[in-house]
């Protein structure tokens, strides 16, 4: 039985510190949307035998995903009082530091380890905004639902199957690579539709249009958010 990840121990007051260095990000190739997991697999071994541009592409391959996470969980509870790429790029220093400390070897152990170091640092974010050190559990929930990535279409597809969309092991990185790509409008109302489950309602007020605008803006978005993903 693989042991249970730990997320890497901090200091209560970190001192500042520059980003670990990165090359280029558009020279890095991220996984491919066949085989993000067989990458990530591979990545986690050479960087365990000190290879650096394996870390390095294991991080980078992660930060869509880390991305939406964080805009996600964070935009409901602190709106625009803080920027959600703080969080993310903190979360990958406090991770690339404790490299380490990382004890499993899939993408599944991966992305669960990355998302409670991410849990830790919202804690703080939110302590520091409201006084509390409330857990944010929900951050160490996976982004697609036990369904597969079928069920992030609401409604979903009845004649398609998870497995048409993605292979059930990398399903997390294709969601988050794939909404990455749409445009600023689509993007969001995937979101607060299919990830943040609102009622349209509540979509059309955040997005400030009206319902029918929203439904025929969220059905241009999930054909095209299922077409990236095929």
């Amino acid at each position: 039985m693989t042991a249970t990840p730990t997320p890497p121990d901090r200091p209560d007051h970190p001192a500042p510190e520059a980003p670990p260095a990165r090359p280029d990000e558009r020279s890095v190739p991220s996984p491919s949307l066949s085989g993000s997991a067989s990458s990530i697999r591979v990545w986690i071994a050479a960087a365990r035998q000190g290879d650096a541009t394996a870390r390095d592409r294991l991080f980078a391959a992660c930060r869509n995903y880390l991305a939406l996470l964080a805009r996600i969980h964070l935009e409901g509870r602190l709106g625009r009082r803080i920027d959600a790429s703080d969080l993310v790029q903190q979360t990958l220093l406090e991770a690339y530091r404790g490299f380490g400390r990382f004890q499993g070897q899939s993408e599944g152990e991966w992305l669960a380890w990355l998302r409670q170091v991410m849990a830790h640092n919202a804690a703080d974010i939110v302590r520091h905004h409201f006084g509390t050190a409330k857990r944010q559990a929900d951050l160490e929930v996976p982004l697609v639902p036990p369904g597969g990535l079928s069920q992030c279409f609401d409604p979903p597809d009845p004649g398609e199957s998870p497995s048409q969309i993605a292979v059930q092991n990398e399903q997390e990185i294709l969601l988050a690579d794939a909404v990455a790509q749409l445009s600023e409008d689509y993007r969001e109302v995937i979101i607060l539709r299919n990830l943040q489950r609102l009622p349209f309602e509540e979509v059309a007020e955040r997005m400030g249009r009206s319902r029918g605008a929203v439904q025929m803006l969220w059905m241009r978005a999930v054909e095209r958010l299922r077409s990236l993903l095929e």
